[in-house]
């Protein structure tokens, strides 16, 4: 697979587990504010059998999740009476900032496992965000043959104070993009060439200049390989700056780099929630 280049958030989710009764868990989980977004009781039966209900996808999409911990460690299911189970987001949800693959990471502390083969066989995904997780430093991070390879890297630009994060509320689906990406899957040896190259100069960039072009340069590459138009050519192209996708294209975050304060630009588009480099990077 291609190099990417992540890089760890100061925010997060913990999780904390108190013994309880019933053969059941009890699950709540707790928004920044305090208030609790999701908050059942899933049996351990339904867990052993991975019960589906069809009246809640988050409940479903957890059930997975602990079905896929517990095929990996029985134990925590088998030798146990119940548990409270709390999870704490210090950031809001709708961010979209890796809950779900926080919560892997954590459980596969808590339980002894795999994070990145949990992740493999309930969620999916490439797992780049369990790495960062689990060493909260800046990675170059890349699949081979399905397997997760990592490297530290130092990346502390010295333009930082240009860098912005932009939060759009538009929470992307990300199944339509994969399928393109995986339509073209024997094409692409070329364009991961290509990406690496651009992922490296990413990271060695001594001058703003030379990041807003590799920059630029990825996001071309990426909007031809999922047949998307990219997120500045789609909302923003009167914007002087470069503007990169990040997670599924066009929801979430971007980031933006611009040699000028952005904020009353993204002001008067409606987008308020702008957050510079270093309140958002660990």
């Amino acid at each position: 697979g291609a190099k990417s280049l992540a890089v760890p958030t100061k925010f997060g989710q913990s999780l904390e587990i108190t013994p309880n009764a019933n053969e059941e868990i009890v699950w709540k989980s707790y928004d920044a504010d305090g208030s609790i977004w999701f908050e059942d009781i899933i049996f351990f039966n339904d867990v052993i059998e991975k019960t589906t209900f069809f009246e809640s996808k988050i409940k479903n999409t957890l059930v997975e999740i602990l079905h896929h911990a517990y095929l990996l460690n029985p134990s925590f299911i088998l030798n146990t009476n119940g548990y409270l189970i709390e999870t704490k987001l210090t950031f809001p949800r709708l961010w979209g900032l890796g809950t779900s693959s926080t919560l892997i990471n954590n459980l596969g502390q808590w339980l002894q496992i795999d994070a990145f083969q949990l992740l493999k066989n309930s969620f999916g995904g490439s797992g780049y965000d369990i790495a960062c997780a689990q060493i909260n430093q800046s990675i170059i991070y890349y699949l081979q043959n399905e397997k997760p390879f990592f490297e530290t890297v130092f990346f502390n630009p010295s333009f930082k104070k240009h860098i912005y994060f932009v939060y759009l509320n538009t929470k992307q689906n990300s199944k339509t993009a994969i399928t393109n990406y995986l339509n073209k899957q024997f094409f692409l040896d070329e364009t991961i060439t290509k990406i690496n190259k651009i992922t490296h100069l990413i990271v060695e960039s001594q001058n703003i200049d030379d990041f807003m072009t590799a920059l630029n340069n990825h996001e071309i590459l990426l909007s031809d390989v999922l047949e998307q138009l990219t997120v500045k050519e789609a909302l923003f192209s009167d914007f002087d700056g470069t503007i990169k996708s990040l997670g599924a294209w066009g929801g979430d975050f971007i980031m933006v780099v611009s040699k000028e304060n952005p904020t009353a630009y993204f002001s008067n588009k409606g987008f308020d929630t702008l957050l510079k480099y270093d309140e958002m990077i660990l």
